[in-house]
């Protein structure tokens, strides 16, 4: 996968896959690739950090995201393939929009019973409560003009999904355009 200069925001509700797509897709051959998992971003907020899914958060969120997209232009910029893996719906998109580089938007799209169990199921410090996975999962359900970005992934393996975000990287059906 040779996508030098390029980013793929590759997002999603919680449980998605959107991690382990990520770290699969940053192993294939081809251009040197950079995985920036926002979730870090958030991370780096040590003294009033306000937990991303809530109403409260916006203006923190609309901050991280703004630095996230910054770092992600930079190392396209430099000749990297980057991979922005994280919960990046369209109300975020606006900072990815202005970059100078193609930038492709990918939306794995799981059932809502998959993405709880999965969430459930992986334990440590990560999102498990059904109320705000599901209030994701909705937020992404319907995606307006850019429905055409969503991949449905109701069977799909680890390595199917990988194949068809490759897919839809390399055909550009899923690249943001003005």
């Amino acid at each position: 996968m040779n996508h030098t200069g390029e980013i793929l925001i590759l997002t999603g509700p919680p449980g998605s896959g959107k991690t382990t797509t990520a770290q699969a897709l940053a192993r294939e051959p081809g251009s040197s690739k950079v995985h920036l998992h926002s979730d870090d971003f958030w991370h780096f907020i040590k003294n009033g950090a306000i937990q991303p899914y809530l109403p409260e958060a916006h203006d923190q969120n609309t901050v991280v995201v703004d630095v996230l997209a910054q770092a992600a232009e930079g190392y396209a910029s430099g000749g990297y393939f980057v991979i922005v893996d994280g919960i990046v719906g369209p109300w975020f998109l606006a900072p990815f929009r202005k970059i100078s580089v193609p930038v492709h938007y990918v939306v794995l799209r799981p059932p809502l019973a998959v993405a709880i169990r999965r969430c459930q199921e992986r334990g440590g410090d990560t999102l498990t409560d059904p109320g705000p996975i599901t209030e994701l999962h909705k937020q992404l359900s319907s995606l307006g003009q850019l429905e055409r970005h969503a991949l449905p992934i109701d069977t799909h393996t680890r390595e199917e999904t990988l194949s068809v975000v490759i897919e839809a990287v390399r055909s550009g059906s899923c690249r943001l355009t003005e």
